[in-house]
């Protein structure tokens, strides 16, 4: 192992006496006070708190936010709210309530005009007076539903791809949850009028920025992850003695360690690239379907020798990597997994672009 390698690893600490949170433990109504202020996150794994963003910051500021979420296993809808919903929101010039905010693409749903008006062709109902809908299905695992003052909802109308929001007593709420146990619910819809006020027609362009934008937020999450897992996994090797000598010192582990930070150096790099980005711009498809691919790709190895170096005690409940690896294995599916986005990535480079596309500065 390279000096470089070992410096990296020396620089990595991490307070080991931080609280492990329990699913039942959530209390996302502490993370968001003051409507005016920028509200902190105060129930955390971690002894400090994080501080979500204000509404005017940077992707570059969300990015890091959202990383440090997942670095410590924030029990929030950090990322979903200032990644997600917040900036779909004001593109389709709705406007952004308060709180925790949630997300969810829903191309099955059921939807019709509440008013339809008479048209001289095409099917009944394929005009409407106004915008206000009546919408039936289910919408299936919308993270942190529970928790969120309103839902952000992308779908089909009959003029097009549409936006909405909800908020989550209007439907039938079934609870569900990742690996991880945080919050993937279901809400059932059935026949719910949704005002004209709340509705807003998009073009399909911001449809797909919507995806950009949950796969760039997992993305970030999961490199926040992986650096949560180097931290313990160092700290654990470093402080776990052996034969008379802590277990870092074997060049097995040592081995193991220099690809576990090379994997996350990986996927930090991927996200960060995005960080300079609109993800709604034209050069953001490319960067952030690289990002995904990554993230999810080195999400499973990552996890693997976290585990394998810990042993045994890294599996249980009272150790805090799992809050860490069980996030990684979740997530790695959520919003599209390496395969999806790894044939996003390809399809639109053919041998003319690709070269083009790989040097040239976004």
């Amino acid at each position: 192992m390279n000096t470089h390698t070992a410096a990296l690893m020396n620089t990595h600490t991490i307070d080991t006496n931080a609280p492990v949170i329990s699913a039942d433990a959530y209390d996302t109504t502490a993370f968001y006070t003051d409507a005016g202020a920028v509200p902190t996150v105060t129930n955390t794994t971690a002894p400090d708190a994080v501080a979500l963003p204000s509404p005017g910051a940077s992707t570059a500021q969300l990015l890091a936010a959202a990383q440090e979420a997942g670095r410590r296993s924030v029990p929030t809808p950090l990322a979903e709210t200032a990644l997600v919903a917040r900036p779909l929101l004001r593109r389709a010039g709705l406007p952004v309530p308060d709180g925790p905010l949630s997300y969810t693409i829903a191309p099955e749903l059921t939807i019709r005009y509440a008013h339809p008006a008479p048209s001289p062709v095409g099917s009944a109902g394929c005009l409407g007076d106004d915008n206000t809908l009546l919408v039936t299905g289910t919408l299936r695992r919308v993270p942190w539903a529970r928790a969120a003052t309103a839902v952000v909802v992308l779908a089909t109308a009959p003029f097009g791809p549409v936006l909405f929001t909800l908020t989550p007593d209007q439907a039938s709420l079934t609870p569900g949850a990742n690996l991880a146990e945080e919050p993937r619910d279901d809400l059932h819809l059935a026949t719910l009028e949704i005002p004209a006020s709340h509705v807003r027609r998009i073009s399909p362009e911001l449809l797909d920025e919507a995806r950009l934008r949950a796969a760039l937020a997992r993305s970030a999450l999961i490199a926040g992850a992986a650096e949560r897992c180097v931290d313990l996994t160092v700290a654990h090797t470093t402080a776990r003695t052996q034969f008379g000598r802590p277990l870092s010192r074997f060049q097995a582990v040592k081995q193991e360690e220099a690809r576990l930070i090379e994997e996350t150096a990986l996927v930090r790099t991927a996200v960060q690239a995005a960080a300079p980005l609109d993800p709604g711009g034209p050069a953001a498809h490319v960067v952030i379907a690289a990002a995904k691919t990554q993230a999810s790709a080195s999400a499973a190895e990552i996890a693997r020798i976290a585990h394998q170096l810990h042993g045994a005690i890294g599996i249980t409940q009272l150790n805090p990597l799992h809050l860490a690896t069980t996030r990684l294995w979740s997530w790695r599916d959520e919003d599209g997994d390496e395969t999806y986005w790894a044939r996003r990535l390809a399809r639109p480079l053919t041998a003319t672009t690709l070269w083009p596309t790989l040097t040239t500065t976004p």
